[in-house]
Parts: structure tokens; sequence; C-alpha cells
């Protein structure tokens, strides 16, 4: 390599640096303190979120897509920044977002429904509700799925989108609940002794609220029996609890009083129709 290639070399070396130098400092400077913006702000709305008492794993994922969404955008402007065109690449990332989107769409959709689930809270992991055609206590509540157990101890994984399109029954999140019982008596048994019998009843149980007052009342006139409604308060804890014992307390308290719990039943009457022969 003779002198004149070396000079060359040491030209196009210090025009290089000459150009660039300013260029690939500010880079690195845009880089480095974008990152550190990047991690600042996800702190500081993970803070947020915590003071709102938001579900920890919302916050974890929504931590990490501030951050590394923020943290693309610096990769950007430091291309940007080094002369590199920068357009078709937001093209490519563009196409490929969309082509991801298309791909993922059910996972997406199930991923905004447990968006919601979790900000909104219509329930809470341990209430017992019904849910997406399921009934049971929830395990936990995920970004995708939500898990429940059922009354016969059965694991659940619901979508979430399948939750949050249909009805939400949560039986649970009220601390008191009526128990609503239909008890029917013969059309030969007296009404008044059967009320006072099941006002009695329910006085000496318990578990039975004050307030709201409990209601018993005729309902129907039915095609085999007089039917009353029983509807006493109970705590929700208490509810199915009271409903066996009370269905129980009835049944040998009409017993043992002489009034009847009729059955569905149908006379049928014969006809002997003689045929005179002709």
């Amino acid at each position: 390599m003779n002198n004149i290639d070396i000079d060359k070399i040491v030209e196009i070396i210090t025009y290089w640096l000459t150009t660039y130098s300013v260029k690939l400092i500010a880079a690195i400077l845009i880089f480095f303190i974008g990152k550190w913006l990047a991690g600042k702000l996800s702190k500081l709305v993970t803070k947020l979120l915590e003071k709102n008492n938001v579900d920890k794993t919302l916050i974890n994922f929504l931590e990490s897509i501030i951050y590394y969404t923020f943290l693309v955008v610096v990769i950007i402007a430091v291309a940007g920044q080094l002369g590199i065109n920068t357009t078709s690449f937001l093209t490519i990332v563009g196409a490929a977002g969309l082509a991801i989107g298309l791909a993922l769409k059910d996972s997406l959709s199930n991923f905004a429904s447990g968006v919601m689930l979790i900000l909104f809270r219509p329930f809470s992991t341990g209430d017992f509700v019904d849910v997406g055609g399921v009934t049971g206590n929830v395990v936990s509540i995920a970004l995708f799925n939500t898990t429940l157990n059922t009354p016969d101890n059965q694991r659940v994984i619901v979508p979430n989108s399948s939750i949050t399109s249909n009805v939400i029954t949560n039986v649970t999140a009220n601390d008191t609940r009526r128990v609503d019982l239909v008890i029917g008596i013969g059309y030969d048994d007296d009404i008044k002794k059967a009320k006072d019998i099941l006002n009695i009843i329910l006085q000496e149980e318990d578990r039975v609220l004050e307030t709201p007052a409990a209601n018993i009342a005729v309902s129907e006139l039915a095609d085999s029996s007089v039917n009353f409604v029983v509807r006493p308060w109970v705590k929700t804890d208490d509810y199915w609890g009271t409903y066996f014992d009370l269905t129980e307390k009835i049944k040998l308290a009409f017993d043992k009083e002489g009034i009847s719990i009729p059955y569905p039943q149908q006379d049928v009457h014969m006809f002997n129709q003689q045929v005179e022969e002709k």
C-alpha cells in the first residue's frame, strides 16, 4: 500500500467522522435518553395504576407494553437521525402489525375483554358467578381467560370474550339474598293455618333476617294446589343452607298439622257405552 492509498483512506475516514460523528453521537444520546425515559414513564404509569388498585396482572402487562412501545419510537428516531429512511420501515411494521392482528383476532378479542374485566371488576376472585354459560366460583381472572370451579369441583376455563358478550350474574356480589320458595297446599286445607305455620317456622329460623322483612303470600290458585310464596332474606353465605332446611321444616310441620302438599293428578272417568246391534 503506497502513500497515496493511505492518504485516501485517511481522507475518507476524516470525511466520514466529520460528517457523521455528530449524527452518531446524537443518535447514541437519543437512544440512551429515550430508553431512560421509557423506563421512567412505564414506572410512573405503574404507580398510578397501583394507587387505583388495578389488578397486578394488568399492571405488569401495561408496564411492558408502554416500555417497549416507547422503545420502538426511540429506535425509529435513532434510525432517522442516522439518515436511514424510516418510511419503508414504518410501512413494513404497519403491514406486519395488520397481519398479526388478523391472525390473532380471537386472542386479541379475549385480551380486550380481559382488560375490561380487570378494569371494571364485575366480579372478583372468590365470587360465585354465572358467566359464559358456566356457573362456579372464580379462581382467577387472566388477560385471555377466566378460571372457574363448578359446584361439583370441576375446573372450567372460560374465554374472556364469551363472558363480556353475554350476561354476567354475580351471585355473591351483595351481602344478602332473598330465598324464594313456592309451597303448595290442598284446596281443602286451611289457608290461614298454613300461613301461621309458615310464619312460625321463619321466626324460629335464626338465619332469617328481620330486615328486610320476610314475605308470605298466596300467589296462585293452581290446577292442583293453592300456592304460597315464602320469601325470607338471609346472608348470602347462608342462602343454600337456609333454603334446604326451610324446605324440610315446612314439609315436616305440614305433615304434623295435617296440611297436605298435593302433587299433580288427574281424575279419569270411565263411561260404559252399549252399542245396539242392528
